[in-house]
């Protein structure tokens, strides 16, 4: 087990925001999970890392964190320089990552922590870490609206907003109207909605296939008054790219501006930085 961080101070009404130079934090959010949120997160960090923006990645899935597999990172761990502050894992030249992962002794070493502890340790990811100047700071969340998400959502200076990630099927867009709700009971920005696995890329044929159906999560943004900000489809290759360590945009096709999976991957990414770049997150309720 990494050293046990300190609880926060108890104190009357929400914490005081952590000053750490960026301009934008994106929250990554679910109503469940297995809807694919860490590999959007994963993916949307590279995506502003390619348009040249300085970007951070901040796994806070503390019980299950996933980005460093994700990413290649196994085995990676984050170097102190003096008593306090942390250096974190580089990626490329302007992507660096932080995660539980990188402190615990063995991968399956479980972290066994309530909410005061994990409180504590989101604080210091964030005011800790020699981030350096960012453009984004892309936080990938567990799934659900507990401590993790309330934390960042008080700690973290200039939000931006959250992005909601869903699947097609109805007890996945039910879940994820929770989540709108809470971003919007906090008064959290709501960037949009992403619909992961909407329709499965056939190996074979390229076709698509409805295995999980198609559209609960434009529906859902409809009804809820939020932005649709596109939807990816089930294809093995992201699958694959995922398993290897490697996201999809900078594997196989997903290099390829061609690939029809490629296309809306770049069409969700770029709406999002659109979005954020334009000050236009949907108005807090």
């Amino acid at each position: 087990m990494p050293d046990t961080p300190p609880a926060p101070a108890h104190r009357h009404g929400p914490p005081e925001r952590i000053d750490i130079p960026v301009r934008h934090v994106v929250l990554v959010l679910s109503g469940k999970g297995g809807v694919g949120k860490t590999t959007v997160a994963a993916n949307l960090a590279f995506a502003f890392a390619n348009h040249g923006f300085s970007t951070g990645l901040l796994d806070l899935d503390i019980h299950g964190p996933d980005i460093p597999e994700i990413l290649g990172l196994e085995g990676a761990h984050m170097a102190s320089y003096d008593q306090k502050h942390i250096k974190p894992v580089t990626v490329t030249g302007n992507l660096s990552v932080v995660s539980m992962a990188f402190l615990l002794p063995e991968t399956s070493s479980p972290v066994i922590w309530r909410g005061p502890m994990k409180a504590g340790v989101i604080r210091q990811f964030l005011e800790d870490v020699e981030w350096g100047e960012l453009d984004y700071l892309v936080v990938d969340l567990p799934p659900g609206t507990g401590d993790e998400a309330l934390t960042i959502a008080q700690l973290a200076p200039n939000i931006a907003g959250a992005v909601i990630v869903t699947t097609p099927q109805d007890v996945a867009v039910l879940d994820i109207s929770k989540a709108v709700r809470f971003a919007q009971t906090i008064g959290l920005p709501v960037i949009g909605i992403i619909e992961n696995m909407s329709g499965m890329v056939c190996p074979h044929c390229k076709g698509a296939i409805d295995l999980f159906g198609s559209g609960g999560g434009e529906r859902a943004a409809r009804d809820l008054g939020v932005p649709f900000l596109g939807s990816i489809p089930l294809d093995p290759e992201i699958r694959k790219a995922a398993d290897e360590g490697r996201p999809y945009l900078i594997r196989g096709p997903g290099t390829d501006p061609d690939d029809p999976t490629r296309k809306r991957v770049d069409a969700v990414m770029e709406e999002i930085i659109r979005v954020i770049e334009a000050g236009g997150a949907a108005a807090k309720e």
